[in-house]
Order: structure tokens, then C-alpha cells, then sequence
């Protein structure tokens, strides 16, 4: 029978096991992201301005920024559970620490904010019937969310390029 002292340690070791995990899943899908969304945002607003339609390629550097935008979510939302660095249990002592209240409000919901910009940018990207109209809803909507990206990781106080771990 197992001891639960035992079962404890074992438990706490494999739910330390799974943030680690997390967090260096989470911080290397960073990099994807602000390369996708990097380049998009570059293809967009050279097709706004030199008047380029709009190609499969783009459509599809749009969408797989989308997808690794809502993968990022996802895992971001998870973690957000495993983090030690996230409290429920008293939201006013969370409000009163910078860093746990960093953690617990304000980077998840600039984030989500985030995404559903990314969202709506290629929603109106696709229902957009001219070429300008595509280039411009993605410059200005991935254009802002980049922008809260970047400013949330800064914000962490964690490099936008390097290790988080």
C-alpha cells in the first residue's frame, strides 16, 4: 500500500513534470507564432501598399497563423491551471502582488484579446471580396494583436526571444 506522503511527493512530481512541460511547449510555440504572424503581417501590408492581390499563399500563411494563434491559446490555457505562479483561492492577495496579478489576469486576457483580434482580422480577411480589403484587415487586425502579443511577453519581464525555462 502506498503511503500517502508518498503518493504526495509522486503527485507533486509529476504535476511539476507537466508544467515544465508545458511552459517549454508554450514558450517554444512563441517563436512560431511571432514568425507566422511577423510574416503575414509583412506580406499583408506589402500588398496593401504595392497593390498585390491576394494568392493562396497568403491565404494560407493567414490561416496557419490563425491555427498556431488558437494552439497557443490552448496550451496557454492549460498551463494557466498548472502554474504556480496563478492564484484562485484569494483573488484580492492575487490584486496585491504585481506578479501573481500579472499572471493570474492581466496576460490571459491580454492574450485572449489577442486571439479574438487574430480572429476577426481573418474573418473580415476572408468575407473581403478585393485584394486591398484582405491585405488591410490582416495588417490592422494582426498588425494590433501582434502588438498586444509583444507587449504582454514584455510585460512578463521574460525575453520575446530566449528562454523562459
Amino acid at each position: 500500500m502506498i503511503d500517502h506522503i508518498e503518493f504526495l511527493r509522486y503527485f507533486g512530481y509529476k504535476l511539476l513534470t507537466m508544467y515544465k512541460f508545458l511552459l517549454g511547449l508554450h514558450s517554444g510555440i512563441r517563436y512560431i507564432v511571432i514568425i507566422l504572424f511577423s510574416l503575414a503581417l509583412i506580406m499583408a501590408l506589402i500588398g496593401l501598399f504595392g497593390r498585390k492581390s491576394s494568392n493562396e499563399f497568403h491565404r494560407k500563411i493567414n490561416l496557419y497563423s490563425l491555427i498556431s494563434a488558437h494552439v497557443q491559446l490552448l496550451t496557454g490555457l492549460i498551463l494557466y491551471f498548472y502554474s504556480p505562479n496563478v492564484m484562485f483561492s484569494n483573488m484580492g492577495a492575487a490584486m496585491k502582488d504585481p506578479i501573481i496579478r500579472y499572471w493570474t489576469v492581466e496576460h490571459s486576457a491580454m492574450m485572449i484579446f489577442a486571439v479574438i483580434l487574430i480572429t476577426v482580422g481573418h474573418s473580415r480577411s476572408k468575407k473581403a471580396i478585393d485584394s486591398v480589403n484582405k491585405h488591410r484587415a490582416i495588417a490592422l487586425y494582426y498588425g494590433l494583436a501582434l502588438l498586444v502579443i509583444l507587449l504582454a511577453i514584455y510585460q512578463s519581464g521574460r525575453p520575446i526571444f530566449g528562454s523562459s525555462m
